[in-house]
Formats: structure tokens, sequence, C-alpha cells
């Protein structure tokens, strides 16, 4: 299975690597940034200097094979499904074939659940800066102390923080009962996300996975936002009244955010109401139901049920009629890179925030797993709130446990002292 990645580093790394896969309870530090020196570079396939960049910025930024707490992605360069390199102690590696449309993993001592991988190498501009810039490695071992639950001294800190940054993953909206078709059951008929979810699965069956997601839309269009999602929203307006930021950073595709009156929501894995143009690359917000006359009445989730088996020329097509090209989902696939302009907003608000608020993520999906360990690892606050502890956790301030729409609105709710600024300004 590891001779499936390309990592272009020296023999003598790779061999390092192999080992480190297989070796549990080793201290975090990082061997494998010192073998990879600007000599060794000569010896690597073409285009390594790129490669290289992607290595280095995965063990700077916490991606890395030396942290035991953390479930890794690397990306597979002879097979482009979805593919994830397991940490030492949760020694499973999962592998996405494309062409015969399963999952086989291989599993050494100890196994759990890999993580969802996302390319993370991007060649805009935000990730070429990114990678090029030196930061403390955010996984490093820092402050391992037990985080706060301490709802006070939360509160204290919010109120007098001037940007909040809040990321949000899957457990936000777990609460409005959005599937996530991931882990045992997740299935639509007999097939899990990340064999629909990619170029070469809509390649080879547009339909099948127009089917999928013409599903999932009508699905959402039943969804309504939870009070997690309305305490976001609340607090972003109220907060920008007074001057101050909220800046929300999503990992969803549902759009909950925008139906609870969110404005400027980055949706860093897009948005299942967007469409994008195979043909001429337009993206476009489309809210149609069903999206085209074909589709309607089709994508049930029942194991028992065939394809559709919808001819392209009937699958929704792009409304340009100087184009008419085949459009599909404008959400970021198994093996494909984020877009390299929301990277740098994201970027740039991350590096601007005085406290950053983890909701419902995992911290397992690559790169937004990294975004929170790089603000605590400048010494911002970070809080967590989340249902289980992550890999992450131990690296924040705080951590409340619990669903996300009965821990959130108390620890966003309008703070005394934003009353007092109030009646300042009053008088």
């Amino acid at each position: 299975m590891i001779s499936s990645y390309s990592f272009c580093f020296p023999k003598a790394a790779r061999r390092r690597a192999a080992e480190l896969t297989l070796r549990p309870g080793r201290p975090a530090s990082n061997p494998l940034a010192s073998e990879l020196r600007p000599s060794d570079k000569s010896t690597a396939p073409r285009d390594s200097g790129l490669w290289c960049r992607e290595i280095l910025a995965s063990l700077m930024y916490g991606v890395s094979l030396l942290d035991r707490t953390l479930r890794i992605g690397l990306r597979s360069t002879s097979s482009p499904g979805a593919a994830a390199m397991p940490t030492p102690s949760t020694s499973i590696l999962l592998y996405y074939h494309p062409t015969h449309g399963e999952t086989s993993t291989a599993v050494s001592p100890s196994a759990s659940a890999p993580m969802i991988p996302r390319q993370l190498y991007s060649r805009g501009p935000a990730t070429r800066r990114l990678f090029s810039r030196r930061t403390n490695n955010p996984w490093a071992t820092q402050d391992m102390s037990q985080p706060s639950s301490d709802l006070a001294a939360f509160r204290e800190v919010f109120s007098k923080a001037k940007h909040v940054a809040i990321l949000t993953g899957a457990g936000v909206s777990a609460e409005s009962g959005v599937p996530t078709f991931r882990g045992a059951g997740g299935y639509w008929r007999k097939w899990q996300s990340q064999h629909l979810a990619t170029p070469e699965a809509f390649s080879r069956n547009p339909s099948r996975v127009w089917e999928f997601y013409h599903y999932r839309r009508e699905v959402m269009l039943t969804k309504t936002p939870n009070p997690a999602h309305l305490a976001i929203a609340e607090c972003q307006e109220r907060l920008g009244k007074q001057g101050r930021k909220v800046t929300l950073i999503t990992q969803n595709i549902d759009e909950l955010h925008r139906r609870a009156g969110s404005k400027d929501v980055l949706e860093i894995h897009g948005s299942l109401f967007k469409t994008h143009c195979m043909s001429c690359g337009q993206e476009s917000a489309n809210h149609k139901s069903p999206i085209c006359a074909a589709l309607e009445g089709k994508g049930a989730p029942d194991p028992n049920t065939d394809d559709a088996q919808i001819p392209v020329n009937e699958l929704p097509r792009c409304e340009d009629v100087d184009c008419r090209g085949l459009l599909r989902p404008a959400v970021v696939w198994f093996g494909e890179t984020l877009d390299s302009n929301i990277l740098t907003r994201v970027e740039e608000e991350l590096d601007s925030c005085d406290l950053c608020l983890v909701v419902g993520t995992s911290s397992i999906v690559y790169p937004a797993a990294m975004f929170a360990p790089q603000v605590a690892a400048r010494g911002v606050p970070v809080a967590e709130f989340n249902m289980e502890n992550t890999p992450a956790t131990m690296r924040f301030k705080f951590h409340f446990h619990g669903p996300c729409g009965t821990t959130l609105p108390p620890a966003l709710a309008r703070h005394q002292s934003e009353a007092q600024n109030q009646n300042k300004n009053d008088n």
C-alpha cells in the first residue's frame, strides 16, 4: 500500500517514513525535515520542487507522520481517488481504488477510523505564500494541559475579542438532521460518498453522481437551521454593529448558515446549491427543485433501487445558450484542490483574529484540520465545541462537550459588557 505513494523523498527519508507509520509512541518531532535538503531535490522526479514544497508544508503545518494523536492524509499520485495515511497509533491505511470503486484496508496492531483527506496542494497564491512562510509547528508539544470548560472564563475572553473566527463542520448541522454519508451505515444505495464524490466517478457515470447530489439537495431543502446556526448569525450581526468582526468559515456544503442569516460565509468545500459548468467554467447559484426535469423523482437511496441511467444530454446543462455544457455540483471532490481565492481569504482572516471557535468539526479533514491549531500556535485562544474530543482538543484553551445547538448559544449570547457599552454610547 505504501508503494502507491510518491513522497519525492531521498531513499533514506522514504525508509524513515515507512518505519514511522508502523512504530507507535514517538515524540512529536520532525526528523524528516532535515532529510529534505535542497541537494536532495536534484534526484527527485520532474516537478520535484512542487512536491518538496508540498511535503515541507505538510510537515510545517502539522500534516505529518509524526504526531500519534493525528490521522493523516497525503495525496496519491498513482491513483486520483481518496487516500489516507495513518498515524502510528491509529495504524490503518485506507486506499480508494478509482477503477474498482471499493475500499481496501491494511491494518497494523492498533487501528481506528482514518481521516477523510482533501488534496492539500494548490498552486494558487494563497498556498504558495502559506507554504513558503515560516511558522511554529501547531502540533509540536506546546501546552498540553487539559482545556478548560469554564463558560464564564470563555465569556470574558469573548467579550474582549475584536475579531472572532468561527470554523464549523458537519457537527453543527447534525441537529438539523443532515446525513453525513460517512462511517458505518452512511450509504447512498450501495455506495459511500468517497465512491461518488470524485472527478473519476463523475466522468464514468455522471447520471449516478447527479442522482446522488439531487437526493442530497432535496433532503437539504426539507431541513432548517438549528440553534447553533442561528446563534452564529445573531452574533455576527450583533458584533458587526459594535464595530467588531465575526468571520465564518465552514466545511459544510448545506448552506444552512446562509439560511440562518449569516453573511459572507467562506464555504471552503463549496455548496450543494451551486453548479459549475464543465465547458465554460461558469459557477452560479441554483436552488431549482428538481435541478432538471430528468431528475424529478430520482435519487432514492434504497440499495435495491436501480440507477436511472439518464442520458448525458438530459442532465443539468449550462444556461448560457452559447455554451450548454454539462454542469457538475460546485463542491470540492476528493482529490481536488481547494479554491485558492478562498484559501487566501481564510489565511488572512485567521492571521488577524484574536479569538477562534471550532464548532462541530472532527479535525481530521485536511487542510481545514490545521486551521485552528495554526491559530493556537500563535497564542490566540481557541475554543472547541463538539460532542467528543478530537485529535486537536489538547491544543486548545477551551473545550465544551455536548450538542452544538446546546453549548454554543449561551457562549455567544450578549455579554453584560456589551449592554454597558451600549448605554455609554446612548448617553
